[in-house]
């Protein structure tokens, strides 16, 4: 049974996530107190027979069958096959939940489709919605137990007035040996054509629209069928379960505390007097094994989630939403009227008190858009920067190797852009700075004559 608890956790409180540990109604501890209590039970009855009722003969021959089955129980990959398994429940359990057929979309469409506030177009536009959710409840009764009880019978589907005594009588006159929900998507497909003949649908593309929501609807059905009828290979669940049991089954005899072989063989040194034995090395006798108790409560769990049975919720409830969206509510609109931020070019919904700070946090414009840039006007100035032919770019020896004896060196930057070898000046890009649009002659004039002083006087290093 799914739970919803998302409002237990709407905020990171100290404890928040540590109150669901004592939800009782929906959680791991109703659905595993029995299993867990069991196996408490024979562990609980082997430690006792092994410590008060077995001779020491006895125990050394039980010590040898604890230490094989615990070996034993490590060669189960019990990871890999939970986690493949409960892997394939969960995705197969959503994808069913996204099949569940819900009428929104179809009701929507038979609102703007079909047109009539008479009488003949109420009762089309009613007709065609409960078309839908008829074939809705013949497939969930097909698949949900609790869809069927409230349901039991085709009688109990026309009292609810999904059918009329007439088309009950049509649907159960067509013999097939199928499951026949989708014959009221046959009745929809038919009305509506009807329908466009008599002008209801004003033009093809409305009838197209309306007849692909009805086969996204139908195929939902169609799908939940199709779950229904194939279900997960019965290997895998077998193969699961005998892993997880079989684990288990060992581990209640290998988990157990035996005494080791040397400790039960080592010749007793005589002591002196007044002193006291040396304790046994070795691990505690823990009377409560806990992290194998913890270990089967995971373990348990897991399987319990995957080979639990998951079953679509009943959506009966949504023909009072259907047919209020296709007969109420059709071309029952409020008057158009100018909102209130109709002249404001940045509106700005008010706050309560409780979120008024929140108007007061700056928007997120970026990482970088709070980031200080060097006043350096080299920073600044945009350059371009085209190698000139009649002079080769200076190299590096070692890149040279790699990049061939034509590669551009990478320290040439604007800064020793003007030195030569020696400090001679040289220019071995020209460089052009460009004015943005806008500029003047003389900003333009005055930027290149200083370019042209750096180049001369040399630039520092």
């Amino acid at each position: 049974m799914t739970v919803s608890y998302t409002l237990k956790v709407a905020e990171a409180r100290f404890g928040g996530f540590s109150r669901l540990l004592l939800r009782w109604r929906g959680s791991i501890y109703k659905l595993l107190y029995k299993e867990f209590l069991l196996f408490v039970a024979l562990y609980a009855a082997l430690s006792i027979t092994y410590r008060l009722l077995l001779s020491q003969a006895q125990r050394h021959v039980y010590a040898q069958v604890a230490r094989y089955c615990n070996r034993s129980a490590d060669l189960i990959p019990l990871s890999f096959v939970l986690g493949f398994y409960v892997t394939l429940v969960v995705n197969r359990w959503w994808s069913q939940y996204t099949s569940i057929p819900l009428p929104d979309q179809l009701m929507c469409v038979i609102s703007a489709s079909v047109h009539g506030t008479d009488q003949r177009g109420r009762l089309l536009r009613r007709t065609l919605m409960r078309y839908a959710n008829l074939a809705s409840v013949l497939v969930l009764r097909s698949v949900s137990t609790r869809v069927l009880k409230r349901f039991p019978s085709l009688g109990h589907v026309a009292d609810a007035g999904f059918m009329s005594q007439e088309e009950k009588k049509k649907f159960e006159s067509l013999k097939s040996d199928f499951n026949k929900y989708w014959v009221p998507c046959v009745w929809f497909t038919n009305l509506a054509a009807q329908a466009r003949r008599d002008g209801r649908i004003r033009d093809d593309i409305a009838l197209c629209l309306l007849l692909e929501e009805l086969n996204k609807y139908r195929a939902k059905c169609s799908m939940l069928f199709h779950y229904d009828w194939i279900s997960i290979p019965l290997v895998y669940t077998q193969v699961v379960t005998i892993a997880v049991y079989s684990f288990f089954a060992l581990s209640l005899v290998g988990r157990q505390f035996v005494e080791s072989d040397t400790e039960a063989n080592k010749p007793q040194e005589p002591l002196e007097p007044h002193q006291e034995p040396a304790p046994a090395l070795g691990d505690p006798d823990m009377y409560v094994p806990l992290t194998t108790l913890l270990q089967f409560f995971f373990y348990a769990g897991w399987l319990k989630v995957g080979t639990s049975e998951s079953h679509p919720e009943d959506t009966v409830h949504t023909l009072q939403v259907s047919l209020l969206a296709v007969d109420d509510m059709y071309q029952n609109l409020p008057p158009a009227e100018k909102d209130p931020y109709w002249d404001e070019a940045q509106p700005l919904p008010p706050y309560t008190l409780a979120t008024a700070a929140d108007s007061l946090r700056p928007s997120f414009l970026g990482s970088t858009f709070n980031l200080r840039m060097s006043d350096d006007q080299e920073q600044t100035w945009q350059v371009e920067a085209s190698p000139t032919p009649a002079r080769p770019p200076a190299q590096t020896p070692l890149l040279s190797r790699f990049l061939g004896a034509g590669a551009p060196s990478p320290a040439i930057s604007l800064r020793n852009l003007g030195r030569g070898v020696r400090g001679t000046p040289r220019t071995p890009y020209p460089v052009r700075f460009r004015v943005e649009e806008g500029g003047d002659a003389e900003s333009s004039g005055r930027i290149e004559e200083e370019a042209a002083e750096s180049a001369e006087e040399g630039l520092e290093p």
